[in-house]
């Protein structure tokens, strides 16, 4: 049976690893591994930000963030992109009714609370650019009026290495304001050999005196674990993790060494302090604590800075890399 919890008081230390563990038993029955991945993903829900997976095709991304979104009991939304997408197939557009002869509005797939922008990175700039709005301000425009999103709104996007053919690269704007930007691993070989095992376990879909074999998506549960109520008090706990003033001091230190280095054109912006931040206050509380520590510092460093950063063409000739420019901008934090 899947894990569950009961309403208890949100601001204890065990409300945080009782709600992640549900969602993380729950999304264990149809993916293999990736639990970092799915604590990534609550990060952003607890906090509002957007989140950014990157991967080789076949990595289970698209059904990650559907099982997720079943366990929480979300409204989700998928967009599929295309080189050939126009905004109004993300926000929605105004439509002429034949039969009044009046415009009405047919909102798009946007308004939802969890977003799932697939492969992003193949549709050209312009219709990336249609979320820039609503992953800022929460709302979209559509003719001459301005809509709300659904509460909570998060994005997730996910990516194809920029090197594979029929991609386009997202400006720094648009990637800014992706919170969190996580690269994805090939599973292990135990991992790996799991998947299989499942892949042969999971038979037919029998209908209509036809029959078709069973997907991992036909193995998401379709009832949730837990409910937005009890997001929204985790959300409101998260508020009260506390954060001393030199873990704030240390966190501004880092993001102020992007913009010194002479091996980066461009650094990272105060947006990048406030993700380090919230995103250190969610993870520990998904981890049981109600004060953050320099490990989750450490440990999200990585995926908040290395898409805000860019390195000169000189110091790429010369052979540095973000990660390693990173990890030395947080040895020298002390």
């Amino acid at each position: 049976m899947s894990a569950t919890i009961t309403p208890t008081d949100p601001l204890s230390p065990q409300y945080g690893r009782d709600f992640c563990e549900a969602v993380r038993t729950r999304v264990a029955e149809v993916v293999v591994g990736q639990d970092e991945v799915v604590e990534r993903i609550l990060i952003a829900l607890l906090t509002g930000g957007h989140l950014m997976l990157q991967g080789v095709p076949g990595l289970a991304k698209t059904l990650l963030v559907n099982a997720v979104a079943k366990a929480v009991d979300l409204r989700f939304s998928r967009i599929q992109f295309t080189i050939d997408m126009l905004p109004s197939d993300v926000i929605g557009a105004e439509v002429l009714d034949q039969k009044s002869g009046e415009f009405r509005v047919r909102q798009g797939p946007v308004f939802a609370n969890l977003l799932l922008a697939d492969e992003i990175n193949r549709a050209a700039p312009k219709a990336q650019s249609a979320m820039l709005e609503a992953m800022q301000e929460r709302k979209v425009t559509i003719g001459s009026t301005t809509f709300a999103l659904p509460t909570p709104f998060l994005v997730i996007a996910t990516q194809n290495p920029i090197e594979q053919a029929g991609t386009f690269e997202l400006p720094e704007a648009q990637l800014d304001r992706f919170m969190l930007y996580h690269r994805l691993d090939y599973p292990s070989l135990d991992q790996e050999q799991d998947i299989l095992r499942r892949q042969l376990s999971m038979g037919l879909n029998k209908a209509d005196g036809g029959a078709v074999p069973r997907s991992a998506f036909d193995m998401i549960n379709q009832q949730p674990c837990v409910s937005i109520e009890h997001l929204v008090s985790a959300m409101e706990a998260v508020q009260n993790v506390f954060v001393s003033e030199v873990f704030l001091k240390h966190s501004v230190e880092l993001i102020r060494r992007t913009r010194e280095s002479p091996l980066l054109d461009f650094g990272c912006s105060p947006r990048a302090s406030i993700a380090l931040v919230n995103a250190s206050r969610a993870r520990a509380y998904l981890h049981g604590r109600d004060f953050v520590v320099p490990e989750d510092l450490f440990e999200l460093a990585e995926d908040v800075v290395l898409h805000r950063i860019r390195l000169t063409y000189e110091a790429a000739a010369e052979g540095h890399n973000g990660r390693e420019l990173l990890e030395s901008m947080l040895s020298d934090v002390s």
